[in-house]
């Protein structure tokens, strides 16, 4: 049966064309996905990610087990509302899932999994976690909402309103407080400032009203997805899976390596792949010819051997197609994608195309 989130009926107010994703109801777009993609780059705009799950893990042995299940370190994390990007990986180094963890305190962390791997990623986090003191928490109970654009942040902070408010203002990047239910991030995913507040259920569908009458629009998964591109971020289950590891998907700097002392689940894989070399790229391709890039086109590098592209769109913001791709090594500054069987020109370039409303390239 299809899931709904707390703001469903929110949605159907605002007349989104609703779609399945990973078994949820979600809205794709209110009306025009291109008009959605330039208010989030121009102005703020708020998504449902509520199909998220959220998980707190608590217990003496958190931190011990988070070293052991994630690529990437969270001893880093010193500070409490700290938060740290990862890849959760399988012994021979394929990503299960990329993930963002923050630190609340001694012995509690929360973490957010995305809504299509949940079931695997329960399944292997609880798994894991047995041979640990921790205790983990599924936050069903918590609808989450992304509010992302140049003035965001300001609107954003006018609903939440007093002192709540101004403490989301102080947050650095990558950073999160706890304001009693709720917990707010200034984290996002689409190349803009903004956070990420998540709250009880109950409280949504008032806070989804009070920022539209603030001014924010509601946006679809359908722009969602074009400004993530734009970001250069990852798609997992389209730029990454469990058959590619961090090295080959751009994700590299993801991993501590250090202390040597750590083994975290998928190290030996990656040194050993890392000690092999010629790794394959993972670039940014724009179209020079005319044409529209997609996901799994045929990259052909002369000299080098094939690839494909991983995703693709036509970026509303730069008005010309772009492309994420995994490209033999030795690629340089130049391919080719076969496009309805005929070979392109495209640049290679280094992600993102987009930060900030601002062009990269």
């Amino acid at each position: 049966m299809t899931q709904r989130t707390a703001l469903h009926t929110e949605h159907l107010a605002a007349g989104a064309k609703m779609v399945d994703f990973a078994g949820w109801d979600m809205p794709l777009h209110y009306g025009s996905q291109l008009e959605e993609h330039h208010r989030v780059r121009r102005g703020a705009g708020v998504f449902d990610v509520s199909h998220m799950t959220v998980l707190d893990l608590a217990g003496p042995g958190a931190r011990d087990f988070l070293r052991h299940l994630l690529a990437n370190d969270v001893d880093r994390l010193k500070q409490p509302g700290k938060a740290l990007y990862s890849c959760m990986l399988q012994a021979d180094g394929g990503v299960i899932d990329d993930l963002i963890t923050y630190y609340l305190g001694e012995g509690r962390y929360r973490t957010v999994v995305n809504a299509a791997t949940r079931d695997k990623d329960l399944a292997w986090i609880r798994h894991q976690a047995e041979a640990f003191e921790v205790v983990v928490t599924v936050r069903d109970d918590l609808s989450m909402l992304a509010v992302q654009g140049p003035n965001a942040r300001t609107l954003a902070a006018t609903v939440l309103g007093g002192e709540a408010g101004m403490r989301a203002l102080e947050l650095s990047i990558f950073q999160a407080v706890e304001l009693g239910e709720r917990f707010v991030a200034r984290t996002g995913y689409t190349g803009e400032d903004g956070f990420e507040i998540m709250l009880p259920n109950e409280e949504a569908a008032e806070f989804w009203r009070a920022l539209l009458a603030a001014g924010v629009h509601p946006i679809g998964l359908g722009a969602r997805d074009t400004l993530r591109l734009e970001a250069g971020m990852n798609l997992y289950g389209t730029d990454m899976d469990e058959t590619i590891t961090p090295l080959e998907c751009g994700l590299a700097w993801t991993l501590a390596w250090e202390p040597l002392s750590r083994d975290f689940i998928g190290r030996k894989a990656l040194e050993h792949q890392r000690a092999e070399g010629r790794l394959r790229r993972f670039v940014g391709l724009v179209l020079e010819d005319r044409g529209v890039l997609r996901g799994h086109q045929r990259v052909i590098v002369e000299g080098s051997g094939e690839g494909e592209t991983t995703s693709g769109t036509f970026s509303p913001t730069l008005g010309m197609a772009i492309a994420l791709a995994r490209v033999p090594a030795g690629t340089e500054e130049t391919c080719e994608v076969e496009i309805r069987g005929k070979r392109l020109k495209a640049r290679v370039v280094k992600p993102p195309f987009v930060r900030n409303g601002q062009s990269c390239l």
